[in-house]
């Protein structure tokens, strides 16, 4: 079966004014390629700035006026165009903000997970939706400020999943809450995925990530530093040193940070982005030109002395 979503050499910049009409172009994601297939959880981790939901929004074609977006994006095969998108978002592509805000505050939440619809199937569809993500009949009625957290979260999830869609983003969808609720919002998308759909989990995360992810995508300065099967982070096969710093992070694996901050987009260096804060770093990683993406040992890399695999 072939992916349902292809992004091959996505680049996003936008047009900004620097000193008076003087313009320029800053780069935020750059050369970005991955594929997602049904029934498959991909995670994009990375920190803030790192460019994660700006791929959301690319995909999606919300993007602000000023941006510009070079690459190809293909969706069931076909190129998923503006107009496209448009006519997609909603019904077979459907988005799980990080944002509560993307509720109306002023409207109940029934006629929200609805769209409008007010027929028979309707109610009893949402009822159903509802009911899934473990909440009653009274939600239709309440408003968003009348629930909690974890409940607004579910009736996001509902609200996404109503028209039963193909392909699911889901952008930083735990936020605000405890490890429990978060580990149980994001078991409601690995069961949407056992049920056919593909499903992009984008999250800073890496911990709650790998719990339902089958493969996982690494963003640093807006470039694909690695991918890797979820499997391949507690077997020790990571292949970028950043990615194995994410994993070194982690409180249960010692809390070892690391040195130096992330480059802002306007910063960014001809050469290898995490070279400054790398302990392998070497003259060719600073002045050798872009580093390529290539095939590691079952994943992708983007470093010229990947671990475990040939210097590039």
């Amino acid at each position: 079966m072939g992916p349902l979503l292809q992004v091959e050499h996505l680049s996003i910049s936008f047009t900004q004014y620097d000193r008076g009409t003087r313009q320029r172009s800053l780069p935020v994601i750059r050369d970005l390629s991955f594929a997602i297939r049904p029934g498959q959880v991909v995670a994009v981790v990375g920190s803030s700035g790192s460019g994660k939901s700006l791929l959301a929004h690319g995909i999606l074609g919300i993007l602000p006026y000023n941006s510009h977006v070079k690459g190809s994006i293909r969706y069931q095969g076909a190129p998923l165009t503006q107009q496209r998108a448009e006519a997609l978002r909603g019904r077979e592509i459907a988005l799980v903000p990080q944002g509560v805000t993307y509720l109306d505050p002023l409207m109940e939440v029934g006629p929200q997970i609805r769209k409008g619809r007010r027929d028979s199937a309707a109610r009893a569809q949402s009822r159903a939706v509802l009911k899934r993500y473990g909440l009653g009949e009274e939600t239709e009625s309440r408003y968003p400020f009348e629930l909690s957290g974890g409940m607004t979260r579910r009736v996001l999830i509902a609200t996404a999943v109503a028209e039963t869609p193909e392909l699911i983003i889901a952008d930083e969808p735990t936020p605000g809450l405890d490890a429990r609720a978060a580990g149980r919002i994001l078991g409601h998308f690995r069961e949407l995925a056992e049920e056919g759909a593909g499903v992009l989990l984008i999250t800073h995360d890496l911990e709650l990530a790998l719990t339902i992810a089958h493969r996982v995508l690494v963003l640093y300065a807006g470039e694909t530093v690695e991918e890797a099967d979820a499997a391949d982070f507690p077997a020790g096969r990571l292949r970028h040193p950043y990615t194995s710093a994410l994993w070194n992070a982690l409180p249960a694996n010692g809390f070892t940070p690391i040195p130096g901050t992330q480059p802002y987009p306007g910063e960014i260096s001809d050469g290898c982005q995490f070279a400054p804060r790398c302990a392998r770093c070497r003259e060719t990683c600073r002045t050798g030109g872009p580093v390529p993406y290539v095939s590691c040992r079952g994943g992708m890399v983007r470093c010229r002395f990947p671990k475990g695999g040939e210097s590039l």
